[in-house]
């Protein structure tokens, strides 16, 4: 890392660079897309999932250190993906991406990079990144990638420096859907795929913020016909398709800049004493519906080895992560409770209403660190549907 780039030289053999906004510079060898992208710089734990996280809407805006050096061992498919379009921006690893190996895979991560134009840099001292952003917060970078190892540093750190960050900006329109459409995928199942929805016994409006598939999969799986509509929906359209219950998506950016819009629709769903269930982003959103803040975190959590505590069963669950905002626990108004917090920072982690079927958590139940940890969250949406019936 330097902070002097008006004479500096790459190290032989470099083909790409990642640029802070303080300056710092990391060296390494281009992997990917030969092109630059400018966000926010962040880190995840997780041992595996790299495909999905590639993939997960919530990333939108950022480009992701893997902390876990070997990067690629089970190389791609059309089946482990979150969004058909990554919404990421690139990734920074330890080590040249690992060699497939594994009766799945159907492309190289490479090659899986370069399909979708994204930018890939390996060789980098993840372990120093990783504690820049710990202690510094997650920072404006810009990763390029140039075979012919020319960069022009000073240009690169302007372009750094000018991004506006993610606080207060609005993504989730960027990755939700125009349409409404509907879903009927199931869960995974080694040997015969991914199931398809038998006797619907629900109807659930899912409010794309930036879904994951394989949440929508989850609600499949336990008898839901969802319905998926675009961030925009208004209460109106949502209550038009007379739902069991609404469901509130993940997705990325400023819950405060999304919630411009979305937050009257909540307020309006909540009041008509239809179900709902949030995470992440529909998590934060929902706190603000309900009159709570949200905030800015330093670093933000993300990996799959999160310890969360259920107060409602005394349980801890091992959960994955992805987000840069929280709810202000000491904001809570009366009425509603935190549920869940997280045993490695005490943030809150899970809300309810005491008199409504409403409730959310920060976390992804969908994503199976545990493995099964905390599936418990989807049959509970279906118990309040089911009572609400």
């Amino acid at each position: 890392m330097t902070k002097n780039l008006e004479n500096m030289t790459p190290p032989a053999g470099a083909t790409a660079v990642v640029v802070l906004s303080d300056g710092s510079v990391f060296w390494g060898k281009g992997l990917g897309a030969e092109t630059t992208k400018v966000g926010e710089v962040c880190f995840n734990t997780s041992l595996t999932g790299y495909q999905e996280i590639m993939t997960d809407p919530s990333y939108a805006g950022q480009i992701i250190t893997f902390t876990f050096p070997h990067i690629g061992n089970v190389g791609t498919n059309d089946e482990d993906i979150e969004t058909v379009t990554p919404s990421s921006l690139g990734c920074i690893l330890r080590m040249d991406i690992t060699e497939p190996s594994n009766f799945r895979n159907s492309q190289h991560f490479d090659d899986w990079l370069k399909k979708h134009d994204l930018p890939g840099i390996a060789g980098v001292d993840t372990r120093s990144l990783t504690r820049y952003i710990r202690e510094n917060g997650a920072p404006n970078g810009v990763i390029c990638h140039k075979a012919d190892g020319q960069f022009d540093l000073p240009a690169l750190l302007k372009t750094a420096q000018e991004w506006p960050g993610l606080e207060g900006m609005d993504l989730a329109k960027e990755v939700s859907c125009t349409q409404a459409y509907d879903w009927e995928e199931s869960l995974w199942k080694i040997g015969s795929g991914y199931g398809q929805l038998e006797n619907p016994k629900f109807k659930v409006v899912a409010i794309d913020f930036g879904i994951k598939r394989n949440i929508l999969r989850n609600l499949v799986a336990q008898g839901c016909e969802v319905k998926v509509l675009p961030a925009t929906a208004t209460a109106e359209e949502i209550l038009s398709h007379d739902p069991d219950g609404v469901f509130l998506s993940n997705g990325p950016g400023d819950p405060e800049a999304t919630g411009e819009y979305a937050v009257p629709m909540i307020k309006d769903v909540i009041a008509s004493g239809k179900p709902v269930f949030g995470i992440c982003l529909g998590h934060q959103m929902l706190s603000l519906a309900v009159g709570a803040k949200t905030q800015k975190m330093h670093l933000g959590h993300r990996g799959a080895n999160h310890p969360i505590k259920d107060l409602t069963t005394d349980k801890v669950e091992i959960t994955s992560q992805n987000h840069g905002f929280v709810v202000d626990k000491d904001s809570l108004p009366d009425g509603v409770e935190g549920t869940h917090y997280s045993l490695f920072d005490g943030t809150l982690a899970g809300i309810r209403l005491k008199d409504k079927p409403v409730f959310s958590v920060q976390y992804h139940p969908e994503a199976s660190p545990g493995p099964q940890d905390s599936h418990y969250l989807f049959k509970r949406f279906v118990d309040f549907m089911e009572a609400a019936k």
